[in-house]
């Protein structure tokens, strides 16, 4: 594995630690995540399980304006597209992602 690539990792893991720590809303990550309102997708961002819940919706934008800086700055750091470092950040989120949250696969949403 490449020092970048590892760098990468690392960096990514921060960042999707850092978004699960996030508690400025009423509804924290891990609950939206537990209550299946929002799952991990394969492109390293949140997506909304369950549209019609306006307090996720914030959360999901709110997450993802942060993850979004964040692999900006990686990407540019370790001189690579950002495509790159979202696709790995979205393969480690829902790798880490618990049994019984949903994650987005090729047919939708499903529980890990």
């Amino acid at each position: 594995m490449t020092m970048v690539r590892r760098l990468t990792i690392a960096m990514c893991t921060t960042v999707l630690g850092t978004a699960v720590a996030f508690s400025a809303f009423a509804l924290s990550l891990d609950d939206a995540k537990a209550k299946g309102l929002v799952g991990e997708r394969p492109n390293g961002y949140l997506g909304s399980v369950n549209p019609s819940n306006a307090e996720a919706q914030s959360l999901i934008a709110e997450v993802n304006q942060k993850r979004r800086q964040a692999y900006e700055d990686i990407a540019k750091r370790n001189r690579t597209d950002l495509r790159s470092v979202e696709t790995l950040a979205g393969e480690k989120a829902i790798q880490n992602t618990k049994p019984g949250n949903f994650v987005e696969g090729a047919a939708g949403w499903v529980k890990k």
